[in-house]
């Protein structure tokens, strides 16, 4: 099997040869510890993991990205309001304004280089006269929203032998950018027909991108990121995201599904239990990363839900720092819904600094074990 049907057996409760291999990825701070434990200057992280385990990296086609953009066009100035006491205040390229430490500059804000902790000082929808400007950001007409050899990267992916999947914001994660967290919650219990107004907008431009996309190829899954949970429970109640939120993932979702996508994803960070049977119910099949620090089980809702929830992720970045027969007994813990199948096991986040290269490499190399690869 290519890595392509590797991933879609795995994830639609197939027969895979192999399960996919993704311990998960480091940030920048990772990568520069790695770089004084052992990983050598100057090599991808990645290649070298292989090299070291000995696994042969498999023959691939060069990726081709789509080029589509769902995010703002035109963007806002990135620039530096004020700098004192080792703090910068920065608008960001969504109109937010927010203080980081200077250690980061503006530009951590537009990729996620690393964990940069922000706080919010003014977010760019306020007020109704806000909102009418910000539309106008928003037009799948919008030059630089597909690019000119759109067509051309199509026909090149129909041969692909790698997952093709296609990634935007879920209406409670876009609103939130609008308004603040805060800002939002307040407008759910206080202006609850503006919130639908912003959802439907939302819902509405998305679909009129993806209409255009499926039209011209079918990817392996179409993912969402919501984030719209912490430690305990969800941001918001399921009431309020089956008014806010389901009437997008269902006007998503079935289009997505009638065009042969077999995957639909949603990634939410924290305690997703409460979101879950109304995720399912709107077509979404695959969860990801489900944080064990948030108290998601995997086996628990593998017992729950069956085969209507593929999950990847779900392995606790916790274990894999402190290594040894913890992470070995983490992996045990999550052994059967491997076997069980419609599960790609890996690092339940972005791969922290406190795990030491040697301890991800011993993970590293149970995890292959456990998915085939050695």
């Amino acid at each position: 099997m290519n890595a392509r049907q590797r991933y879609i057996e795995t994830l639609t409760f197939g027969r895979p040869d192999r399960i996919p291999f993704s311990p998960g990825g480091p940030r920048e701070s990772t990568i520069a510890a790695w770089r004084t434990q052992g990983l050598p200057d100057g090599v991808d992280w990645f290649a070298h993991l292989l090299e070291v385990l000995g696994i042969p990296r498999e023959p691939a086609q060069p990726r081709v990205d789509l080029g589509v953009d769902f995010r703002l066009i035109p963007r806002f100035e990135e620039k530096v309001l004020e700098h004192k006491d080792g703090h910068y205040v920065v608008q960001d390229w969504k109109g937010n304004v927010c203080e980081i430490s200077d250690q980061y500059d503006v530009t951590y804000l537009r990729d996620p280089k690393d964990f940069v902790t922000r706080r919010w000082l003014k977010c760019p929808v306020e007020t109704r006269d806000d909102w009418e400007r910000m539309k106008e950001r928003y037009r799948a007409d919008s030059p630089g929203r597909f690019p000119d050899d759109f067509d051309a990267r199509c026909a090149q992916l129909a041969s692909r032998d790698w997952p093709l999947v296609v990634s935007f914001s879920g209406p409670f994660w876009q609103l939130r950018e609008w308004c603040g967290f805060e800002g939002l919650c307040l407008l759910m219990v206080d202006q609850p027909n503006l919130v639908d107004e912003m959802a439907a907008f939302w819902t509405a431009f998305v679909a009129e991108v993806l209409e255009r996309i499926l039209r011209r190829v079918t990817p392996e899954m179409v993912h969402l990121s919501e984030d719209m949970a912490y430690k305990a429970h969800a941001m918001i109640s399921p009431a309020m995201t089956r008014r806010f939120c389901r009437p997008s993932y269902v006007e998503w979702s079935r289009p997505v599904r009638a065009a042969g996508v077999p995957l639909v994803g949603m990634d939410s960070d924290g305690f997703i239990g409460e979101l879950l049977p109304i995720w399912i119910e709107s077509g979404i099949n695959v969860c990801d990363p489900m944080e064990v620090a948030a108290h998601n089980d995997i086996v628990a809702y593998r017992r729950r839900y069956g085969c209507a929830m593929a999950y990847q992720g779900g392995v606790d970045k916790r274990a894999m720092a402190r290594g040894g027969d913890v992470i070995r007994e983490e992996l045990a813990r999550v052994a059967p819904v491997v076997r069980d199948g419609g599960y790609i096991p890996g690092c339940d986040h972005g791969v922290p600094a406190d795990v030491s290269w040697p301890n991800f490499v011993d993970y590293a190399r149970q995890l292959a074990r456990m998915t085939g690869w050695l």
